[in-house]
C-alpha cells in the first residue's frame, strides 16, 4: 500500500506532453488564438495540482510574457468560444457537422 503524505508532490500523468505545449507556448511573442486557448486550459489544468511546479511557473511566465492577467486571458477565451471558436477551426468557419466530406465518394 502506498503512503501519500498531504502535500506531497505529484507528477500529472500530461506532463511530458503539457511540457511540450508550454516549450511552444513560451516562444511565442503575439499569441494566436489557439495559443491563448492552450495557455487557458493548461492553466485551468494545473491550478491547485500539488506538483508540476516547473509547468506552473512556466505557465505563469508565459502569462507575464504577453502581458495578459488571468482574467484578461479568460475574457478572451471567452470571447472566443461564444463566437464559434472551435479547435482546428477558424473563428466564424462555416463547418457544420462532423466535417466527414461525402463529395468524395462514388455515389451508386
Amino acid at each position: 500500500m502506498t503512503n501519500f503524505s498531504q502535500g506531497a508532490a505529484q507528477v500529472h500523468p500530461l506532463h511530458a506532453t503539457d511540457r511540450d505545449v508550454i516549450d511552444g507556448l513560451l516562444a511565442v511573442e503575439q499569441p494566436e488564438e489557439t495559443q491563448l486557448v492552450d495557455l487557458a486550459r493548461l492553466l485551468i489544468r494545473y491550478d491547485g495540482f500539488p506538483g508540476a511546479e516547473d509547468l506552473q511557473l512556466d505557465l505563469a511566465k508565459t502569462l507575464r510574457h504577453w502581458g495578459l492577467s488571468r482574467d484578461q486571458l479568460h475574457q478572451r477565451t471567452r470571447t472566443l468560444w461564444s463566437s464559434g471558436y472551435r479547435p482546428g477551426m477558424a473563428v466564424g468557419g462555416d463547418a457544420v457537422g462532423s466535417g466527414f466530406d461525402t463529395a468524395a465518394q462514388d455515389t451508386p
